[in-house]
């Protein structure tokens, strides 16, 4: 059984501080000064990382749009909102991905691969943030259900996908699509 998120009830966490904490296979983020912290994730919640970003990878390097990335990488808005995204993607500044800190403005998405520990943070603490952020979209990957919600800036209700997935970067022709039938059988190793 997932150990459940822990969440401190000290409100003046900051990116600096976040940083100081050990590394313990914890993933720690703050959100509004709110430390979260989560345990390492379960097989099928990396397997849906991988497929996820190798799927992102492909399509946005053979376009040359930009590359996806994923945690551990601070994602810092402010100094008391960085967080980890398990998947993100980052436009091309003169042909490649900026070297340092990610710069949040710059997101084309970022996804969060549901778990038990994390799933109150990410439908809702992150989900807010991300959209008071403007960040495009924001995919909420849920492997039980094996749908992915879709969030833009403005939505009072996400897009639920659940036969396919199209992907569409604006300023770019190109569209990426995944079977999500697929997608969830490649996941959870259903043949």
């Amino acid at each position: 059984m997932a150990m459940p998120e822990v969440r401190s009830t000290h409100t003046d966490w900051t990116a600096d501080l976040v940083r100081q904490l050990p590394d313990d296979g914890y993933r720690y983020e703050v959100v509004d000064g709110e430390l979260l912290v989560s345990p390492a994730p379960t097989y099928a919640h990396q397997r849906t990382c991988l497929h996820l970003w190798s799927r992102l990878e492909q399509f946005l390097r053979a376009h040359k749009i930009g590359a996806a990335l994923s945690a551990p990488a601070d994602v810092e808005f402010t100094p008391r909102r960085v967080v980890q995204p398990d998947v993100f993607a980052l436009p091309f500044v003169n042909g490649k991905v900026s070297e340092g800190p990610v710069p949040a403005t710059e997101l084309l998405m970022a996804a969060e691969v549901l778990s038990p520990s994390t799933a109150r943070a990410d439908r809702h603490t992150k989900r807010r943030m991300y959209m008071e952020e403007g960040v495009r979209e924001y995919w909420i990957v849920d492997i039980d259900a094996r749908l992915i919600e879709r969030w833009r800036p403005g939505d009072a209700r996400p897009e639920v996908c659940e036969e396919r997935l199209e992907w569409h970067v604006e300023g770019h022709v190109n569209v990426m699509v995944i079977d999500l039938h697929v997608f969830f059988r490649e996941v959870l190793e259903i043949f």
